[in-house]
């Protein structure tokens, strides 16, 4: 049985040289993957964030928006950000090393904008809800043990 490995941890091969006389080769999928993120920062709207394959170079990434997405580009970055050590909970070394992973900066071509869309439509999704009233409960039971501390080790329904 053939061992699955993820897509980010794939070897991308390079595209095979073209003789004279040998046919076309076509592409139709591209050997890349690109993952939009929701930036850490507040940004200006007409600049995009990307996790990118790690052997994506910066030519590839405005190709791979220009060719596909159709999308101007006026420029990229890109940042490779090293994977943290995750140490190990009860021995003192580390266990082992996260994947590094590598950032595309794209600024979009003259009078594009990119806003991420609010898929709840002003409402907040039911797990944030649920989340509110959780925290409104625990606060509530807090003020609560504050109000009665010297009667803490009593039952509250002995109170």
């Amino acid at each position: 049985m053939a061992q699955f490995i993820p897509l980010w941890k794939r070897f991308a091969p390079k595209y095979p040289i073209h003789w004279k006389g040998n046919p076309q080769l076509r592409l139709f999928l591209p050997q890349f993957w690109m993952k939009l993120i929701h930036p850490k920062r507040k940004v200006p709207p007409n600049q995009v964030h990307f996790i990118v394959h790690p052997q994506m170079s910066k030519i590839d990434i405005k190709n791979y928006l220009e060719k596909i997405y159709k999308v101007p580009v006026l420029s990229v970055s890109t940042e490779i950000v090293q994977g943290k050590e995750v140490k190990h909970p009860e021995k003192p070394y580390t266990a082992f090393r996260e994947d590094d992973e590598k950032f595309a900066y794209v600024v979009l071509g003259k009078g594009e904008t990119f806003e991420f869309p609010d898929i709840f439509d002003g409402k907040a999704p039911q797990t944030e809800i649920e989340l509110k009233d959780f925290r409104k409960i625990r606060n509530q039971q807090r003020k609560d043990q504050q109000k009665h501390w010297d009667k803490i080790m009593i039952p509250p329904w002995f109170r």
